[in-house]
């Protein structure tokens, strides 16, 4: 208690504060039926009387207490304890929350803890777990909940969050039976719920326990269509694509217009081919031609296959059926841009922009663009430097320095870059984003010199360290090319690309080829549906001459992502495969969508000699 109570460091304080906190702490005390704040100050101890002025009274035998009992709908009554407001449980209570406003969180947790275990209070330990959750003390947090459930059994809030604690660490098995509970108990909503369930475990990385899991809480409800979808997405993220879409048609037959689980099929569908995928989403539509999420997919992926007079076919499609909705105008513009139809693009932009889409930034941000494609420079300025704030502000800047660099001002787009920063996470971008200027103009040099400045003052950011490690292999700085990446697979080990750069460049190297395959084996596992990790696994299996599996890995990687430098690799592969018409094939479409590709024109000179 000694500690708990230093930080009231002078009366004067705390009598000035003394009403402001009370009633902050004791705020929370109120239930959801409503109980007044006087009715639980009526259980405190009452001021004793002058000895004199106490006129003598006859002994009596003391009432037993009362229990309090508070009623509330849907729901059996809850028996609160019969703790008094003791001059002790309101210390801590006001301590606590002082606690809180100074920073001091330890010690308001630790105060709040106490309390919960004395009096078994679900609202003291509710408030326990709030502060306990908001201070990151997770353990305590855990405990607090658990005794918050205990005390109010019928709390659905309880058990939802202690079941959302134990999922946080790892403890699914103890999770299971109060998922249950939540799902049994609230029937109208259990659908929904199962929805959110998917977004609880998303996170947790052990994804055949996960599955496991949702197939045990989705056992009772084989024919409520969520339940099938929830099994059906933790089975895709745990690698089991089969089970997948065997649970996923599941749901579309006891929910056939259900345009989600549509979407989550052709996805799937699309891992392996994009030809069943465009079947399926046609066949969809035929059925459910308002499906407008469907077809917008449908014209995206038309447009990945090159498929341009059908996706543009679309467009129209989704104009005539939703011509003032904003969502379809902006998914048209960014279509029309991929397909460079810049006149279609603006159109539908500022189309957006009268019809009030919900991110306007974001429009601005695109309209720069299409001037930039147009080398319309100083519209591209105008709507660039429009971008004044938001999620959209640090690339508007660092477009805006782009072409100032164009223009020959790479000074002054430096410059312009190193003003803008606001806080420590857009310096780090902006200094990014200052070195890729630097490297769009063959400056490696100063572009490894710039990150090198920025690591001396942030040694710990991985994106500093990831980017002057790709500096420091353009210089042929290999050792802090890997003293980097190392350090950031130390400080992030979830960071997919720091593996999948240090196996890819041992691998480019012909180098410790059996560490490059183990390296990009755990980037692939963290991020399975990479298609550059794909293409780096192909090329560590073509240098150790397993060229079968090379050439899986590279034409998965190429039929997500037609890159200049996998069709280069992919290219390769086939020609020493003695697939030679194909790699020229190959070869020559990168060449017309990306003539200046470095990797792809010294791949094409060393087999056309």
């Amino acid at each position: 208690m000694k500690n708990l109570r230093a930080i009231i460091r002078s009366k004067p304080v705390f009598q000035r504060r003394s009403r402001i906190i009370s009633v902050a702490a004791m705020k929370f005390l109120r239930i959801a039926a409503g109980v007044p704040l006087l009715a639980l100050a009526a259980c405190a101890q009452q001021p004793m009387q002058p000895a004199e002025a106490q006129p003598e009274q006859p002994a009596a035998k003391a009432p037993a207490p009362v229990p309090r009992v508070v009623v509330r709908p849907n729901a059996k009554p809850l028996v609160l304890p019969n703790q008094e407001m003791s001059r002790q449980v309101l210390f801590k209570l006001l301590l606590a929350e002082i606690a809180l406003q100074r920073g001091q969180n330890n010690i308001a947790v630790q105060s709040y803890l106490e309390l919960a275990r004395e009096t078994k209070d679900p609202r003291i330990a509710q408030r326990a777990t709030e502060v306990a959750w908001n201070s990151r003390a997770l353990g305590a947090a855990l405990e607090a909940a658990g005794i918050w459930l205990v005390a109010d059994p019928e709390s659905m809030q309880a058990r939802q969050i202690l079941a959302g604690l134990l999922v946080n660490q790892a403890r699914l098995a103890d999770a299971q039976p109060h998922l249950e509970k939540s799902l049994a108990a609230d029937k109208e909503n259990v659908g929904n719920n199962f929805l959110q369930l998917n977004t609880l475990l998303a996170r947790h990385p052990d994804k055949p326990a996960v599955l496991q899991l949702t197939q045990n809480l989705a056992k009772p409800y084989p024919s409520l269509p969520e339940a099938r979808y929830g099994v059906a997405q933790a089975a895709s993220n745990a690698g089991q694509s089969e089970l997948a879409l065997t649970e996923i048609r599941a749901a579309l037959k006891l929910r056939p217009e259900w345009e989600q689980a549509a979407l989550f099929q052709g996805q799937l569908l699309q891992r392996t081919s994009n030809a069943e995928a465009l079947a399926y989403f046609q066949g969809f539509l035929r059925s459910h031609p308002r499906a407008m999420d469907v077809r917008l997919n449908y014209a995206r992926l038309l447009v990945t296959e090159k498929k341009y007079p059908e996706a543009r076919g679309e467009f129209q499609v989704l104009l005539k059926e939703f011509p003032n909705n904003p969502d379809v105008t902006l998914a048209v513009a960014l279509l029309s841009l991929q397909l460079s139809d810049y006149d279609a693009a603006e159109t539908q932009l500022l189309h957006a922009l009268e019809t009030n889409y919900k991110d306007p930034d974001a429009v601005r941000l695109y309209l720069g663009q299409v001037n930039e494609e147009r080398k319309r420079y100083d519209d591209a300025l105008k709507w660039y430097g429009s971008v004044i704030d938001g999620e959209q502000y640090v690339l508007a800047r660092s477009r805006y320095a782009g072409i100032l660099a164009k223009q020959g001002k790479l000074t002054d787009a430096r410059k312009y870059l190193q003003d803008s920063a606001r806080n420590a996470r857009q310096t780090v971008q902006f200094t990014q984003a200052e070195a890729q200027l630097l490297r769009d103009a063959n400056d490696f040099r100063a572009a490894y010199d710039v990150l090198g400045r920025a690591v001396e003052k942030s040694p710990d950011s991985p994106e500093l360290l990831y980017d002057q490690a790709m500096a420091a292999e353009k210089i042929d700085r290999i050792d802090v090319l890997e003293s980097n990446l190392r350090k950031v697979i130390q400080i992030k080990p979830d960071y997919a690309h720091a593996y999948n750069a240090l196996g890819y460049t041992l691998a480019d190297r012909n180098t410790r080829l059996q560490e490059a395959y183990t390296l990009i084996e755990q980037a692939l596992k963290l991020a399975p549906d990479d298609p550059f990790i794909m293409d780096s696994m192909g090329w560590v299996l073509y240098r150790m001459s397993q060229n079968d599996a090379a050439l899986t890995f590279l034409r998965r990687a190429f039929e997500l992502r037609p890159d200049a430098e996998i069709a280069a690799h992919l290219g390769e592969v086939l020609w020493v495969m003695g697939e030679r018409d194909e790699a020229r094939r190959i070869w020559n479409n990168a060449l017309k969508d990306s003539p200046g590709n470095e990797a792809l024109l010294v791949t094409v000179k060393k087999f056309s000699q």
